[in-house]
C-alpha cells in the first residue's frame, strides 16, 4: 500500500499503531538501560509517556469521526517506512545507540505526521497531526535538553564509566586472556616443532593445530565459566565467541611465517611477530587494565620468554 492510497481514517490507524511502538521500542530501551544507565532510563519512561498521550489523542479523534474499530495498519504495511528491528530482540543496547535511534524516531514521525497533515482536508485531523508534528520536532530538543542537564549534574559521566567498566567486561577482559592464551600457550609446541623437524610445512601444522584447539578450548571454557547474569559480564556465547577468536588469532600470528620455505627466515619472522604481540597485551594491559607499563611488560615478556625457552630446549634436545 502506498501513503498516496491512504484514506483520512488509515492515516490515523496507522498513526494510532506506531505511537503504540514507538512507546514500546522506549520502554524496551528503558528496561534494557535501567540497571547500568539509570539517568538515560528515564529519559525514555519520559519518551514513552508522551507516545502514550499521542496515541490516546489519535484514538479519541478516531472514534469522533469514525467508529470504535480501528483497523491493524502496521508502518511495514505502507511503503516508505524505514523497516525498524524489533527492540525485543536486543538485549543490551548502548544508551548513545539508544539515543541515536530515538532522535531518529522522532524526525520520521514528524515528516509522516507532516505530509499526512497536507493530505487531510477534514480540519479537526488536519489541526492534530499538525500539532503532533510539532510536538514530534520539540521532543529532540526536549530530548537533548535533559541529555545536557543529566551531563551538568554528572549523571552522564557515571553512565560513560558505567559503559567503559562493562566494555572491559564483556570484550577486552575474555579477548585479552584469550590473546594472552593464544600468544604464549602455543610458543612451546610451535617453536618446539620447529626446532626439532626444522621443517616449515610440519611447523605450521602443529602451530595450527595448536591454535584451533587452544581457540576451542578457551572459547567454551569463557562461555560455561559465567553465565553474566550476576557479575554483569554479558552474553556468555559472545565472550565465549570474542575469547576463542583472539585465542586463535593469537596462535596463528606467530604460525603463519612457516608458510615461508626457509626455515631460518620463517624463525625470524616469526620471533619478530611474537614481540609484537607480547606488545601488543603489554598495551592492552596499561591501557584497559590499569597495569603500569613497566610492571605489563616485565610479567608479559617474562612469561613468554619462558614459555619459548621451553619449547626451544625441548626441540633442540
Amino acid at each position: 500500500m502506498h501513503f498516496r492510497d491512504l484514506t483520512e481514517a488509515q492515516i490515523l490507524a496507522v498513526a494510532i499503531t506506531a505511537e503504540e511502538e514507538d512507546g514500546h521500542i522506549f520502554r524496551d530501551f528503558a528496561n534494557s538501560l535501567r540497571a547500568d544507565f539509570p539517568a538515560s532510563a528515564d529519559l525514555f519512561v519520559r519518551m514513552a509517556d508522551d507516545e502514550d498521550n499521542h496515541r490516546h489523542r489519535l484514538i479519541e479523534l478516531y472514534r469522533a469521526r469514525f467508529g470504535e474499530h480501528i483497523p491493524l495498519i502496521r508502518r511495514e504495511d505502507v511503503k516508505g517506512f524505514m523497516q525498524r528491528p524489533s527492540s525485543w530482540l536486543r538485549t543490551t543496547i548502548r544508551p548513545e545507540k539508544a539515543r541515536a535511534e530515538a532522535a531518529l524516531m522522532e524526525v520520521q514521525a514528524a515528516r509522516f505526521y507532516e505530509a499526512a497533515a497536507q493530505r487531510t482536508t477534514d480540519a479537526g485531523i488536519r489541526q492534530l497531526l499538525g500539532d503532533l508534528a510539532a510536538e514530534e520536532r520539540r521532543h529532540e530538543s526536549t530530548a537533548a535538553e535533559v541529555t545536557a542537564a543529566d551531563e551538568a549534574s554528572g549523571r552522564i559521566a557515571v553512565e560513560d564509566e558505567a559503559a567503559h567498566r562493562l566494555f572491559v567486561l564483556r570484550f577486552v577482559q575474555p579477548g585479552l586472556a584469550g590473546l594472552m592464551d593464544g600468544s604464549v600457550s602455543t610458543l612451546a609446541p610451535l617453536f618446539a616443532a620447529a626446532f626439532a623437524t626444522a621443517n616449515t610445512i610440519e611447523t605450521f601444522k602443529v602451530g595450527l593445530a595448536a591454535s584451533v584447539g587452544a581457540g576451542i578450548s578457551m572459547g567454551f571454557a569463557e562461555a560455561l565459566s559465567d553465565d553474566g547474569k550476576l557479575s554483569g559480564r554479558g552474553a556468555p556465547w559472545l565472550r565465549g565467541a570474542v575469547c576463542g577468536a583472539m585465542t586463535m588469532l593469537g596462535g596463528l600470528g606467530h604460525t603463519l611465517p612457516y608458510l615461508i620455505s626457509d626455515f631460518h627466515t620463517a624463525t625470524t619472522v616469526a620471533i619478530i611477530v611474537v614481540m609484537v604481540e607480547l606488545g601488543a597485551i603489554a598495551w592492552i594491559r596499561k591501557r584497559y587494565m590499569d597495569t603500569p607499563l613497566v610492571s605489563a611488560v616485565f610479567q608479559v615478556v617474562v612469561g613468554g620468554m619462558l614459555v619459548f625457552l621451553a619449547g626451544w630446549l625441548i626441540g633442540s634436545g
